[in-house]
């Protein structure tokens, strides 16, 4: 990135495939304002379905945990204080919307953006630095578009099914250091220990069960 000298830079995950017409169409809603600095498509599974992240709300430790303990099924009664950060599920809009995150699946940025935002937190080593980087974005005054009719294709997951549990530690340490970088002055001490407390503890199920469906399959073959 920093050897490159293009006046546009596209961020691509290995598992993604453009289909015709997608990069151009990321290009025009991109080049819609002066002040959209980032966007990204609609990605999607092999059957079409989209994939949640792709459009998103910034994960803050509240939608977290409204997300966590299943509140968010309150959010057609009381939107404002149950709202769901995946917004896969609400209708597909018709034209670019902005958001407040994408996925680093898949960005294109300008030049100019980065050189005033800065460059990826590196920090990070799995997960997060994509929310990272959206969100300083958006604090410096840069819109984040979601382009609906650019369509990308991902294979989700397909280059972390080998180290599962590798991968679940840097995902969760990784949200940890989010949340601390940017909310740990928004919230009570207390509360962000709860937090953290609660992604360890999501983390060790997360492990706990990806271990043993491991052990049940080896089984499996041993027996077959």
């Amino acid at each position: 990135m920093q050897a490159s000298s293009a006046p546009f830079l596209l961020f691509l995950n290995p598992d993604c495939f453009f289909q015709p017409g997608a990069v151009a169409t990321m290009l025009a809603g991109l080049q819609s304002d002066d002040r959209v600095g980032m966007v990204g498509g609609l990605l999607v599974n092999e059957d079409g379905t989209e994939q949640g992240g792709g459009r998103r709300a910034v994960p803050t430790p509240w939608r977290s945990f409204v997300r966590a303990f299943g509140l968010h099924r309150f959010a057609n009664r009381w939107p404002k204080l149950f709202y769901d950060f995946h917004l896969h599920k609400q209708p597909l809009p018709d034209v670019p919307i902005e958001v407040e995150a994408i996925s680093g699946a898949c960005m294109l940025v300008k030049r100019e953006t980065v050189e005033d935002v800065g460059l990826w937190d590196e920090g990070y080593f799995l997960h997060c630095e994509d929310l990272d980087w959206c969100m300083r974005f958006r604090q410096k005054g840069w819109k984040i578009v979601f382009v609906p009719d650019a369509r990308i294709y991902h294979a989700l997951g397909a280059c972390s099914r080998s180290r599962r549990v590798f991968v679940e530690w840097h995902k969760h340490k990784g949200m940890v250091r989010f949340y601390g970088k940017f909310f740990r002055h928004q919230y009570p001490g207390a509360m962000m220990w709860l937090v953290t407390l609660g992604v360890w503890l999501r983390f060790g199920l997360a492990a706990a069960y990806l271990t043993v469906r491991r052990l049940l399959a080896g089984v499996g073959l041993k027996r077959g």
